[in-house]
């Protein structure tokens, strides 16, 4: 068992993001995590956030790794809306967040799910932390496609494009994981593509 087991049919990207989490030199201060709906990037992200805390990079079974994919790791911050927008004080709380050294952790990560509903305004606030982040701070932002994610950031950031996975490799996940039946797990997958 791995923080990566959830991840499914994403080989390349989470080779990508294991080889960061592995190599300091790999390793940079900003990620954009790309892929349509249903492509895993909220998985893909807290799997990455894992990994950067565990001491073995993500074995899935320490503290560091169970905290951080539940939401509960302090030094893992999640920003995920229902809302139309992200406001301009959300980001500035996450700022002030991305100031501070990790409590415990080996990394300050913070994670902006859907950040392609940043508005333009709010995004510049965000991007002088983007171009000098503080040390030990790890920024992954998610969207649908580089293009929803103004030019000023997205040249900042080291991409990593997801595609829809498989519809057998998330059957082979519902079975692993959850123990439904194989013929169940593929129809409920292709179903919902």
């Amino acid at each position: 068992m791995t923080v990566w087991d959830d991840v499914v049919g994403q080989e390349s990207a989470v080779g990508t993001l294991r080889a960061a989490v592995a190599d300091r030199a790999a390793m940079t201060h900003a990620w954009l995590v790309t892929g349509p709906p249903g492509s895993g990037r909220s998985v893909a992200a807290r799997a990455f956030a894992a990994a950067l805390q565990c001491p073995q990079g993500g074995c899935g079974r320490c503290q560091a790794c169970t905290t951080s994919l539940a939401g509960t790791h302090p030094d893992v911050t999640l920003l995920a809306t229902e809302k139309v927008v992200i406001t301009i004080d959300e980001v500035r709380d996450l700022i002030t967040t991305a100031s501070r050294s990790p409590s415990g952790g080996r990394w300050r990560v913070i994670i902006v799910e859907d950040a392609d509903r940043m508005a333009e305004r709010t995004t510049n606030v965000l991007l002088k932390t983007i171009e000098e982040p503080p040390p030990q701070t790890v920024w992954v932002l998610c969207a649908p496609s580089v293009q929803d994610v103004l030019p000023t950031i997205r040249s900042r950031c080291r991409g990593v494009v997801l595609r829809v996975p498989p519809p057998q490799a998330v059957a082979d996940l519902l079975v692993r994981r959850d123990g439904v039946d194989p013929a169940v797990a593929l129809s409920a997958a292709r179903a919902a593509q």
